[in-house]
């Protein structure tokens, strides 16, 4: 197999989404692990990646798709009528969708895929418009590796987030194919292979592990933020705090540790930042008593966020109130290079907390308010004795989410070909 990769991906702009920043940090560590990669994108902005060939595919907009897309967005602005459930419920997808893909098959069919020996599929949030163009061109086939970084379709996510949206049965079959279509498969949790092989049994045969990399950020002509003091114990949750991600816990347990440590009332700060939009009601409730709790709900640019996780204390990971949760949280890598002590919140059965160990003693569960605030009053004493030289310390994990361990996994899949 020649080791030449052409990379199909929704998006590589890092500032739109945390699956953004995974995609750009496995391109980036593929070309210096000495893969040559193409990337294919749909970002819609002219992007380029360093010593990386990017090629943009531009959406059509004079097809019967676009049309059909824009004149339902017209009806639900103006009249207030939603098609959409309609719609996908006998479709399985958006016009939209089916223009995206459309637009990336065209741009695949133009192009020499002969030269690449792996075509990798990459995508973001719910969308998969890169694994649906390539599953619709059986050429592909044979040198297709489909990345799955969540489950899908919604009917196949754990609770509490799993409901059945529109289409489901259809999203399930086109999965189903995919599953069996893609020569290669792989995912970045072992969680999350075992869930999704529990759904579609085909994964099993061709799946590998490939986990969200880190890659180390440029900050060219950046502005350290102003509301920042380093001088404070400094706990930082950054990142999308969804309708399952419920920051209560946290903001509880952090103001009864304040509360049995007052001299920390001056020297402290919990930082929230990223979108928040379904409890920010609750959250600006707190914070009109708790001067201590910074908050900016918000999309945070990622070189912001990047710097901040290296200059905090403590770096929390938040997960749903749930029986498991099989995701590796795209900002994990980032935490773990950070070098900093990681407060994960979330249950027992989780890929976070079995990458960070059995004995990793700063783990619990999302609603365990006193738990919590013990565990940041241990980490603020740490603090105090060594503000310095407090670490996570843990190069097993630097080493399973770095490029050595990527091009062992990708060695192993050559090797079986």
């Amino acid at each position: 197999m020649t080791k030449n990769f052409l990379i199909v991906v929704d998006s590589i702009d890092v500032n739109d989404s945390s699956g953004s920043k995974a995609n750009v940090a496995l391109i980036k560590n593929l070309a210096t692990i000495g893969y040559g990669v193409t990337v294919m994108h749909f970002t819609q902005k002219n992007i380029q990646l360093k010593d990386i060939e990017c090629i943009l595919v531009n959406e059509k907009k004079y097809t019967l798709l676009y049309f059909l897309s824009r004149t339902q967005r017209v009806i639900q602005r103006y009249f207030n009528i939603n098609l959409a459930t309609y719609l996908e419920s006998i479709f399985g997808f958006s016009f939209t969708f089916f223009n995206d893909v459309n637009n990336i098959k065209k741009a695949l069919k133009k192009l020499d895929t002969s030269k690449f020996g792996l075509i990798l599929t990459l995508s973001k949030g719910a969308s998969f418009r890169p694994h649906y163009a390539v599953n619709k061109l059986p050429v592909l086939h044979e040198k297709w590796m489909g990345y799955i970084h969540d489950p899908f379709p919604m009917s196949c996510y754990p609770p509490p987030y799993n409901w059945k949206d529109p289409g489901y049965k259809l999203k399930e079959r086109f999965f189903s194919k995919l599953s069996k279509n893609a020569k290669y498969s792989a995912f970045p949790s072992l969680l999350l292979k075992q869930w999704m092989v529990s759904y579609f049994p085909s994964f099993n045969k061709t799946s590998t592990i490939i986990p969200h990399q880190n890659f180390e950020e440029e900050l060219i002509n950046f502005e350290k933020p102003t509301y920042f003091d380093n001088t404070k114990f400094n706990i930082l949750h950054a990142g999308n705090l969804m309708k399952q991600r419920n920051p209560e816990g946290l903001i509880k347990g952090y103001k009864l540790f304040l509360e049995n440590n007052l001299e920390a009332k001056k020297n402290s700060k919990l930082l929230l930042l990223g979108n928040a939009s379904y409890h920010e009601n609750l959250i600006n409730s707190y914070a009109i008593d708790l001067p201590q709790l910074y908050i900016k709900l918000t999309n945070i640019p990622f070189n912001e966020v990047y710097w901040l996780q290296k200059q905090v204390s403590v770096n929390i990971i938040l997960e749903a109130n749930s029986e498991i949760s099989p995701f590796l949280p795209g900002k994990f890598p980032h935490c773990v290079y950070a070098n900093k002590p990681i407060l994960h919140l979330g249950p027992k059965h989780s890929e976070t907390k079995r990458l960070l160990g059995e004995h990793y003693e700063y783990c619990t569960e999302v609603d365990n308010v006193e738990v919590i605030s013990t565990m940041i009053e241990k980490l603020y004493n740490e603090w105090l004795l060594s503000s310095k030289t407090m670490c996570l310390n843990r190069p097993d994990l630097e080493n399973y989410l770095g490029k050595t361990y990527l091009k062992e996994q990708l060695e192993k899949v050559f090797e079986n070909d």
